[in-house]
């Protein structure tokens, strides 16, 4: 698959900052060392894409060990990201959690983030029913429209804050929540995107995919330009994972329903959504090896979701700056992002982590890590397609009715982890997609472990 120019130049460092420091005798260097304080992690990011222009940034994060005891469990922790692209688009989160805080055992995460896509992906509905085709975005195919057909604008405010607290014992929990979101949705800027361009640069301004879904009625008026989709949230957790971010042994478990009412300024929209995702962790090699699967559905129940939502991936816990699926980095990677979008979604991913490497700067642990994965995906609910609204030659030229039920979308990759102190890990993940229906592959540069 041709895409736009895109390559990444990332330099990466940890930043470390020790509050209360003291000289170390040599055995005291040669033994892990336990945290305690304050400990703080950086990342600068650089990237360039011809598409939305150069994106500068940065990724921090601090970790609240206290007097380290529960090291490498937190009592709190803030992770900030603020990063730009020249034409527009952007990311701007601040993610709390209060692990070992408050009070009677309950935990609170919140997050408040502004994130703005000027050429979001957009591959229509129902997984393999509807058709890629990349000469569409390919200049030097005959078939060329334009390299932004398979793309949408999207602009997000959201706000959520979730509480857990103890159901029975410390691993079974209960959890409520909720969120505003407001989206702002629509066809791809092409005045953003063409700014400072010309000649054959320049972009022009054409019909994409998501134009004919709104003309076919695929996508309702109501919908198209966004809207509020402020949601409840309701569920029980089963965890016991022996380290949150990278754990070697446990399961972590999850059943949770999330309600959008009416009555919660939702005007247009109001529907319900059950997520059930199984996480487990097997030790191969003690400290050093382990294999861990997910499984997980997400689908709706009742009520109607706008088109914007159903690729919004949803859980109990979730740093993750774009929660955004089937495909992509946090999902299935090495397949597009958004590609697997439908009513209902399940999906799963299979992983090999080795720890390679194990040692200390200071007085702050550190560790390398491989990891080999398989994930897969596939759309079990479909959004509703009236084909009378379609001509025939559009039907021929979009989509593949030929597929009643979608099938299983599948990539391999490999990546690399480097971690700091168990919790601040950055994460490089190679994907490659098995169905060029998917695309070919994918480079992911993130903070965190996908589970």
């Amino acid at each position: 698959m041709k895409r736009s120019l895109l390559f990444k130049v990332v330099f990466f460092g940890f930043m470390l900052i020790q509050l209360s420091a003291a000289a170390q005798d040599a055995k005291e260097k040669k033994e892990a060392k336990i945290p305690t304080g304050l400990s703080f992690g950086g990342l600068p990011i650089v990237s360039y894409d011809s598409d939305m222009g150069l994106q500068y940034g940065a990724l921090g994060s601090v970790y609240d060990y206290g007097d380290g005891k529960n090291y490498p469990s937190y009592r709190q922790m803030m992770k900030v990201e603020i990063s730009r692209y020249t034409k527009g688009s952007g990311t701007n989160q601040i993610f709390y959690d209060a692990k070992n805080l408050l009070p009677h055992h309950l935990r609170l995460t919140a997050d408040l983030s502004y994130l703005t896509e000027k050429a979001l992906d957009f591959y229509g509905f129902n997984g393999y029913q509807s058709r890629y085709n990349s000469n569409l975005t390919d200049d030097n195919s005959s078939d060329y429209i334009t390299r932004v057909f398979y793309r949408d604008l999207r602009k997000m405010f959201r706000f959520t804050a979730d509480v857990q607290g103890q159901l029975s014992g410390p691993h079974l929990r209960w959890l409520a929540g909720f969120g505003i979101m407001n989206m702002k949705a629509g066809r791809v800027d092409f005045d953003a995107i063409n700014k400072n361009k010309s000649g054959s640069d320049l972009l022009t301004d054409t019909v994409t995919l998501f134009d004919k879904y709104v003309g076919w009625g695929i996508i309702s008026a109501n919908e198209k330009d966004g809207g509020s989709a402020n949601f409840l949230k309701a569920g029980i957790v089963y965890d016991t994972r022996d380290n949150e971010a990278n754990p070697m042994k446990g399961m972590w478990s999850e059943a949770l329903i999330t309600y959008a009412p009416g009555f919660l300024f939702n005007p247009e929209f109001s529907y319900a959504k059950l997520v059930l995702i199984h996480r487990q962790y097997f030790t191969i090699l003690k400290d050093k090896l382990s294999f861990v699967y997910r499984i997980g559905y997400q689908g709706t129940i009742g009520g109607t979701s706008p088109f914007f939502m159903q690729p919004y991936m949803l859980s109990s816990y979730s740093s993750i700056t774009k929660t955004d699926g089937l495909g992509g980095a946090k999902t299935l990677r090495g397949i597009m992002r958004d590609r697997v979008v439908g009513d209902g979604v399940a999906y799963g991913n299979l992983e090999v982590r080795w720890k390679f490497l194990k040692t200390h700067v200071g007085k702050q642990n550190l560790y390398f890590a491989l990891n080999g994965f398989s994930d897969f995906g596939m759309v079990v609910q479909q959004i509703k397609i009236d084909k009378t609204k379609i001509s025939t030659a559009d039907q021929n030229k979009y989509f593949d009715f030929s597929f009643e039920k979608d099938k299983l979308h599948p990539s391999v990759g490999a990546g690399l982890r480097i971690a700091l102190n168990e919790n601040f890990i950055l994460a490089i993940d190679y994907g490659f997609s098995t169905n060029k229906q998917d695309g070919l592959k994918g480079l992911y540069i993130n903070i965190g472990n996908l589970f």
